[in-house]
């Protein structure tokens, strides 16, 4: 019988499968498919202060190997996610859950961050400095090691749940700024966001997306957050939740020898509704061929090579 637990400060999670923030919702839309306590957590869609209606459309584009997305963080603001989403949660979800929290200045994460660290069903706050679809916010804070660093100590001071710092890859050296993160408090990273990235219309000759620019997912982008964990694992001793272009139990299990404690599962779920409840179950099956007993004891496994 294999072991499928993983542990992310102190939280046991019966599998490290999660579902990404801004691919999973708050959970209404995938509770009607299946069982949604089969999922180690879920992250949930990346919520803000004020609501926001996001980008103006098209903010969608398919591309070879992936998407690009400009949706631009649309979502109800912070009371209405607690007032709203939270009961419906406590209600299809019996596990904790992961609340991403997104903002536009350091005031706005601490508010936010301060609400949610209440919510007795949130397990842990994963911070997204690293939105790449909104100008003036998200990921400036993610490309300047001393800028994520105030972030997450500004965020640590009002929460006692575990802080997961959300990195984007569109920096020269993300070791770097996890190290910064882990520096300020953080007690995980999450790693990694969207990679910028466009489209051209050949008709009208202009970019394919309103935002001119989107954030790349999908298959495209998995040996670029593989090497991106690989190196994060190196710089820091704090636990690593790893995602990119994740779509198999294969891919789970490559990415957590590379040193991700748990995985979240993006793109894919919006391609089949029902990736993150296969590749769980399909995960004791590719343990035993590959002859693994305990997923915790693989972690970081590449490196020892």
């Amino acid at each position: 019988m294999v072991n499928t637990e993983v542990t992310l400060s102190g939280l046991m999670l019966s599998n490290p499968v999660i579902p990404a923030s801004g691919t999973f919702g708050y959970g209404r839309e995938f509770s009607e498919l299946y069982d949604l306590d089969i999922l180690g957590s879920f992250s949930f869609k990346g919520t803000t202060k004020e609501p926001r209606t996001g980008n103006q459309a098209p903010r969608i584009a398919e591309t070879e190997g992936g998407m690009l997305n400009a949706v631009g963080l649309q979502n109800p603001g912070i009371h209405e996610v607690i007032d709203r989403e939270i009961p419906f949660i406590r209600e299809v979800f019996h596990k904790p859950v992961i609340a991403n929290i997104s903002g536009f200045s350091e005031e706005e994460y601490v508010y936010c961050c301060s609400l949610i660290d209440k919510v007795p069903e949130v397990g842990i706050i994963e911070v997204n400095i690293s939105c790449p679809n909104v100008h003036n916010g998200g990921m400036s804070f993610g490309t300047d090691p001393k800028s994520a660093k105030r972030v997450t100590e500004a965020v640590k001071r009002v929460t006692t749940k575990p802080v997961y710092m959300k990195l984007t890859p569109n920096v020269t050296d993300i070791a770097s700024i996890a190290k910064a993160c882990e520096e300020g408090g953080a007690d995980g990273i999450s790693l990694i966001n969207t990679l910028l990235a466009m489209r051209i219309d050949l008709k009208k000759r202009k970019p394919l997306l309103a935002n001119r620019t989107g954030g790349l997912s999908g298959g495209a982008i998995f040996p670029v957050a593989l090497r991106m964990v690989y190196d994060v694992y190196e710089a820091v001793k704090i636990p690593i939740i790893g995602m990119g272009g994740i779509s198999s139990a294969e891919d789970v299990i490559e990415m957590m020898l590379a040193g991700a404690t748990a995985v979240e599962i993006g793109a894919a779920n919006l391609v089949d509704p029902y990736a993150s409840r296969d590749i769980i179950r399909q995960l004791p099956f590719t343990m035993k061929k590959l002859g693994i007993d305990s997923l915790s004891e693989i972690i970081g496994g590449a490196h020892n090579g």
